[in-house]
């Protein structure tokens, strides 16, 4: 596989910042861009390098699991460090500054893991496609001096998939991720039952095939966001979705004509 020059190019300079940063600890997800992330960090770095998985009740189970077996699979073996944010009522309350408050918490309690261990900086994955949406926690990220290389790179999510693929990732055609609380309209109150009524809803989905997909909560509605690729496996398993959500708790079960899109939510923000 052959990578274009401008992408060489930004591997570079993402390796020249790692190296600059003398030590990391990584905010690790699993995801395309974290795992590009730590793998990257890791070559660069080695034992300087390090990573963290945060699990809390935002975070899909099935996520976490196939994290920690891409880590394993790389040599790391981040630590799980569990973290309620629906205990902080600023997060739980769901205003449009949610993330904000989100990211303050967890990236504050990685600072003081990094200075545990004696680790210069926190680096997590946002990349330059991350600044073309409504996101508040990078002001999170800012006020904290968490660093963003992959970011400061250049590196878009297509480059990022495409590096991921030379280095032979398993992630390199994984499906975007997105913490649960992103499937809720702003201002409807969080609760932990309602986000694993999301959490398994969306498993489901996986187990039947689908690749991105959002189960947007409203209420006793459940607003199915798939990809028009995905459209024949909805039709031929259409009987067995309405049961097995209606089964978690949905009364309604609809599928968005729109399909799937990233921060589909913050739609009503626009303008």
């Amino acid at each position: 596989m052959i990578i274009e020059d401008k992408v060489r190019d930004k591997w570079d300079t993402l390796k020249e910042t790692l190296l600059s940063l003398g030590s990391v600890l990584v905010a690790y997800s699993g995801g395309v861009d974290s795992t590009l992330l730590l793998k990257v960090a890791r070559d660069t770095l080695g034992e300087k390098a390090s990573a963290v998985t945060v699990k809390g009740e935002v975070h899909p189970q099935w996520e976490v699991e196939e994290a920690l077996q891409v880590a394993r699979d790389m040599g790391v073996e981040p630590p799980v460090v569990e973290l309620s944010v629906l205990d902080h009522p600023a997060f739980a309350a769901n205003p449009p500054d949610r993330c904000y408050h989100c990211k303050r918490l967890i990236f504050t309690r990685l600072k003081e893991i990094a200075r545990g261990r004696g680790l210069a900086w926190v680096v997590e994955g946002s990349n330059l496609d991350d600044l073309g949406d409504y996101r508040p926690g990078r002001r999170a990220l800012e006020e904290l001096g968490v660093r963003s290389p992959l970011l400061e790179a250049g590196l878009t999510k297509a480059e990022i998939r495409t590096l991921s693929r030379y280095l032979g990732l398993p992630t390199w055609d994984r499906p975007s991720l997105a913490c649960l609380a992103s499937r809720f309209p702003y201002g409807t109150a969080l609760t932990a039952a309602a986000l694993k009524q999301v959490d398994q809803a969306e498993a489901f989905l996986g187990e039947l095939g689908f690749g991105q997909r959002r189960v947007r909560h409203h209420g006793d509605i459940a607003r199915l966001e798939i990809e028009a690729g995905d459209w024949p496996i909805l039709l031929e398993n259409r009987r067995r979705i309405v049961a097995r959500l209606r089964e978690l708790g949905y009364t309604y079960v609809t599928v968005d004509l729109a399909g799937y899109r990233t921060g589909s939510m913050n739609e009503v923000l626009e303008g």
